[in-house]
This record gives C-alpha cells, sequence and structure tokens, in this order.
C-alpha cells in the first residue's frame, strides 16, 4: 500500500513522501513547551494551541501520517540579491502562487485515492492546522531538522513545502532520517539578529522572516538595519545550507518564481495604495500580510538604501493613514536626509503629528 501510494504521490508531482507513524511518543511537545514558556514564539499565539503538542491531540483516531514534500529551489542567488539596494526582496516561498492552494489540491487527490483503498477516514493539512510538520517529516524520512530549525534533504536542500494526510489506516512507516549537519554552522552564523541562540534553537522575536510577516507592531530600532532590503521574508539561513548544492531547480510549473514580484523598486513599491496592493499580489502569501505592514518593511528597505532619491517617497507617506506608515516613513527619512533637512521637515511636521508612537519616531 504504502508503495503504491508513493507512486501515485509521484504521479502527481510531489517531490518527495514518506510514512510516519502518528502514535509514538515523541519528545516534540516538550521542546515546544520550553519555546512557548520562554516566549521565543513572540506574537504567534497560534504556536500555543495545546493541539500542537502531538498528532494525536489533534486528531485521535489517526494511525499514520503521510508527508509529501513539493520542491520550492529558486534559481536565482538569495544572497547576492540582498545587493541590490534600491529593491526590494521578497521571500522565495512567497514570491510565487501560494503553496498552500497548490498542494492542497493535489494533496487532496492522493488522501481521497487512500480513502478509497484503505477504507479510514483521512484528513488534510497544509501548514494551516497546529500540526508540528517538520518533526512527522523527520520521521518519515523526508530530511532533518537543520541547525536553523527548518527541514533539510538530501536531495532538496532546505527547500522543501510540506503537507500532512493524516489517516485512521495502519500503514507501514519509513525510517527516520538521521541529522547529517555535522559541524556546519553556516546557517547560525549568516543570521543577521543573531536569532540562534544555540544550535537547533530559534528566537522569533529576532527573526527577520517573523518581523517582517507576523509582528504587528513597529520594527524594533535594532532590527531594521540588518533588514536591508528584504522587504517579506528572509532566506539567509536557508539559502547558504550548503546541502542546496544537491537541489534542482522547482519543476512544479503552477509555483514557478515570478521576478516581478521576487525583486521590485522600491520607489515603486511604496506608491501602492490598499487596492494596488491587493492586485500586484494576489494569490501569493504577501497579500495575507496587508497593505500596511508591507510598506512598513519597504520604508525600512528605503532607510537602508543609502539613495537620497528615495526620500521622496517616503515623505509622501508621512501623511499616510496607518501611524506604522508614518512612524517608519520617519525613520527613513532620517536615514536619507541631512540633519538640517530633517529638522526643517520635523518642525513642519510634528506639530500636526498626534499619534505618540510616531511622535517618538520624530524624536518628541
Amino acid at each position: 500500500m504504502a508503495e503504491r501510494l508513493k507512486t501515485f504521490a509521484q504521479a502527481l508531482g510531489f517531490d518527495a513522501i514518506g510514512v510516519a507513524s502518528a502514535r509514538d511518543a515523541w519528545p516534540n511537545g516538550a521542546r515546544l513547551a520550553e519555546f512557548i514558556a520562554e516566549g521565543r514564539h513572540g506574537d504567534m499565539a497560534w504556536m500555543e494551541y495545546p493541539q500542537r503538542a502531538h498528532p494525536n491531540a489533534l486528531w485521535p483516531e489517526a494511525h499514520s501520517a503521510v508527508i509529501v514534500g513539493q520542491s520550492y529551489a529558486p534559481e536565482d542567488d538569495s544572497l547576492a540579491l540582498l545587493a541590490q539596494k534600491g529593491e526590494g526582496l521578497v521571500s522565495a516561498y512567497a514570491a510565487r502562487r501560494d503553496y498552500h492552494d497548490v498542494i492542497k489540491g493535489k494533496l487532496k487527490q492522493l488522501a481521497q485515492w487512500l480513502a478509497r483503498e484503505t477504507q479510514a477516514d483521512v484528513k488534510v493539512f497544509v501548514d494551516t492546522a497546529p500540526l508540528m510538520e517538520k518533526p512527522l517529516a523527520q520521521r518519515a524520512g523526508l530530511g532533518w531538522q537543520g541547525k536553523h530549525t527548518n527541514l533539510v534533504s538530501r536531495e532538496h536542500g532546505s527547500w522543501l513545502f510540506l503537507g500532512v494526510i493524516l489517516t485512521a489506516a495502519e500503514l507501514e512507516p519509513d525510517a527516520p532520517q538521521e541529522d547529517h549537519c555535522g559541524s556546519c554552522r553556516q546557517c547560525l552564523d549568516i543570521c543577521p539578529t543573531k536569532a540562534f541562540p544555540a544550535p537547533y534553537q530559534l528566537d522569533a522575536r529576532r527573526c527577520l522572516a517573523y518581523l517582517s510577516i507576523e509582528h504587528k507592531g513597529q520594527i524594533a530600532r535594532e532590527f531594521r538595519k540588518p533588514m536591508g532590503n528584504r522587504i517579506f521574508g528572509c532566506d539567509d539561513c536557508l539559502a547558504v545550507c550548503p546541502w542546496n548544492k544537491f537541489a534542482a531547480q522547482a519543476l512544479e510549473a503552477r509555483m514557478a518564481l515570478r521576478n516581478h514580484l521576487r525583486l521590485a523598486p522600491l520607489a515603486e513599491l511604496a506608491a501602492l495604495d490598499d487596492a494596488a496592493f491587493r492586485l500586484r499580489f494576489a494569490g501569493t502569501p504577501v497579500k495575507r500580510t496587508g497593505r500596511e505592514r508591507f510598506v512598513r518593511n519597504v520604508l525600512v528597505a528605503i532607510g537602508n538604501s543609502q539613495d537620497c532619491a528615495l526620500a521622496g517617497s517616503a515623505e509622501q507617506l508621512l501623511d499616510d493613514a496607518s501611524p506604522l506608515v508614518r512612524g517608519m516613513a520617519v525613520w527613513a527619512l532620517s536615514r536619507l536626509l541631512d540633519e538640517t533637512a530633517f529638522a526643517r521637515l520635523k518642525s513642519a511636521r510634528l506639530p500636526r503629528e498626534q499619534d505618540a508612537s510616531v511622535r517618538e519616531e520624530w524624536g518628541a
């Protein structure tokens, strides 16, 4: 049954598949509890759901887990694109059609086949339920959780989307994948905000992916300069992984990298109103963050650009309806204007500003 399942999964276009027991005890629930207790999940309250501790906490009838992987290995170099300071860089996973939609459609086909063949109930998950997919993927032999806490595959490097089918059927599990990180620590050393307290540990509150996507407030000053031109996500710890040299370019045509979304002029992005933002990023993961946080990130990149010509783009956003945007526009201008010009602008603008957080950015 497991072999027939894998054959069908490959026919559907999945790049990896494995089976794990959904019943076995595992230490991941305890490690998650420690992570939550230390507050390292930041604003992500959804990580606190108790069902996340074990697959059977989510669905007691589950006996087996089928985990699939879809490669999204980019054809470009994420690290090289950091040098394009006048353009905003979107993470490789997000500058394409939303993986939830593509993977879930194929995964439902696979689950329906499995349900017919086994006469057992199934449930399908693609990163939207309280389920720890990466530990399951390691148990199913797809890869191992590297020192950057993401899944690493010997065939696909650090570039795998994951999907899970929980089934009441008992399937023969695959052998777990062993850790092959060895003494390498490139993913830890490259992190611009030192978000890894130790190997295999992440403090999301310091992670640029978390800060630019999940965090709803203003970006703390200590993290603004390290953001560089990253406006949605961060690929550094993934892109530097030596195992990526074995990863072939992703073949799923429906999730092809869209170059105009991957890297775009900051002035163009700063000018997006809500309607234009929604149109530009329709059907991609970027849209879910919303225009307000996205433009906040664009303004951080403008402040880091060292391009005084972008000061006009930032100044236009001083009248934005969002305090989040206005505050970061102030910071960007403080980086691009000389002291005299900034002081003149402050004198004209500060008396009109009512929001305390924006006034703080002005230095009031």
